[in-house]
């Protein structure tokens, strides 16, 4: 969708936030109109189609839970991301029992809410239908999968198969290699894709307070509990539960946490009632956890009940025939939000991004094309804007099997016809356009379109 036709909305009854989020929101050349009350919003004209609502849990009057109801009444399918305060968590759970996309707690930080709207916007989409065989992005419940190669394929074929069930998931691969998207999809996938997905990384959360994430406390608790908290096990009632990090979750909190993928039930800190929840576990890590276990860091009994259904995620330079579709779908993302005019890269580049290994996987590969994207003033992206990175021979050094399984690799002139392919596409066959994207005289163009047997 262009991004001049998307309109955000915004309802928050603090001019200060709607300001803040008008100018973040408008800074990726989307357009916002915002609202100080659920009742300005129904009264006032809107957009046909707008990408999505922004949306306060507590309003006056009419709250944001009245508010979606009103909509759901009227048949205006608007996806929703709640925002809410601390105090506003019991009202968030039914929100996201009512079918929000997501729920951000104030202040969140830029980067959550963008991701938020793009995730909403994408699920509010109607992509058209393509030939899936020669598709690279594919839409799976609002999450985008770019990517055909046959390690791909592989991972979602398990997906499909285990995403109807209840089992529980243990997603494995190295950072960066999209855990946590693939856990959306997971749940996009399931029986349970109207209800919440609830997320929490165990590294993120200092070991004192992470029992009180999952679980919940009441008011006295400990030291500082000045009210009752809900903890993710309760958002999630009906959901999706994805604990990212698994492998760092203390010891002392494995038996418990056992417990409840075994009884569905538990007791939230400083109280003696028992809580019961119906909640699917999907939970990741780039540890070796069968080591762990080997070396008492970590419950056997724990182990084998996560490991219900494993999934590895393939490294990216163990597919790299995807890094090509990864690299266009990455760039046309960060230069929509930025407002620029960059619609293709040169064949050098591609061929630099294919051979580096990339550590980092595909949040490298995205982290170094944004910035790319910012140094690239032009129309086509070379490899001067990439910056340093690796040569092939060097990176493949330091990866264990770069030798013995270089199937992934693709050749120079297979990215060359493929960069030249690419900028006909862009250029709507027009073969002087084509040969300024790329770089080349309508000559050059001329005879690498016949090498290649484009010239027809």
């Amino acid at each position: 969708m262009p991004a001049d036709t998307v309109t955000v909305l915004v309802v928050d009854d603090d001019a200060s936030i709607r300001d803040s989020l008008s100018n973040l929101i408008r800074s990726t050349g989307l357009s916002v109109q915002t609202f100080a009350s659920a009742q300005e919003f129904l009264a006032r004209r809107r957009p046909g189609t707008p990408g999505c609502l922004v949306l306060d849990v507590e309003l006056p009057g009419l709250s944001g839970l009245d508010l979606q109801r009103e909509l759901i009444k009227g048949d205006e399918q608007i996806p929703i991301i709640f925002i809410t305060g601390h105090g506003d968590i019991p009202m968030t759970v039914r929100a996201m029992k009512a079918g929000a996309v997501e729920f951000l707690t104030k202040p969140c930080r830029d980067e959550d809410l963008l991701d938020a709207i793009e995730q909403a916007m994408s699920r509010g989409r109607r992509v058209a239908s393509r030939d899936v065989g020669r598709d690279t992005a594919r839409d799976i419940g609002g999450t985008e999968i770019v990517g055909t190669s046959e390690a791909l394929r592989g991972v979602l074929a398990a997906v499909e198969i285990v995403a109807p069930t209840n089992a529980t998931v243990l997603v494995r691969g190295e950072t960066g290699t999209g855990k946590e998207l693939l856990a959306r999809v997971l749940h996009a996938l399931s029986p349970r894709s109207a209800r919440p997905f609830v997320k929490l990384n165990c590294a993120a959360i200092p070991a004192g307070l992470l029992e009180s994430e999952l679980f919940g406390h009441e008011k006295g608790a400990f030291t500082g509990a000045v009210a009752q908290r809900i903890g993710r096990f309760e958002l999630a009632h009906g959901g999706t539960l994805f604990l990212d990090e698994i492998g760092d979750l203390p010891l002392e909190l494995q038996p418990k946490l056992l417990r409840v993928l075994q009884e569905q039930e538990f007791e939230r800190l400083g109280s003696t009632r028992t809580t019961c929840v119906d909640v699917r576990l999907v939970a990741a890590t780039n540890l070796d956890l069968a080591r762990m276990v080997a070396e008492k860091r970590f419950r056997e009994d724990l182990y084998y009940r996560l490991d219900v259904f494993p999934i590895v995620i393939p490294a990216l330079r163990d597919r790299r025939g995807d890094i090509p579709a990864l690299a266009r779908y990455f760039v046309d993302k960060y230069s929509r939000r930025m407002k620029k005019g960059v619609e293709t890269i040169s064949a050098t580049a591609m061929t630099t991004l294919t051979q580096h290994h990339w550590p980092g996987n595909v949040r490298e590969l995205a982290n170094v094309l944004e910035r790319a994207v910012i140094l690239c003033a032009g129309p086509v992206l070379d490899r001067e804007h990439l910056g340093a990175l690796p040569t092939a021979s060097r990176a493949g050094a330091d990866v264990p099997g770069a030798d013995a399984d270089p199937s992934g690799a693709m050749p120079l002139a297979a990215m060359e016809k493929l960069a030249i392919a690419d900028a006909l596409r862009r250029a709507n066959g027009n073969k002087s356009r084509a040969a300024n994207l790329l770089g080349l005289s309508r000559m050059q163009l001329y005879t690498r379109l016949k090498r290649f047997g484009l010239d027809s």
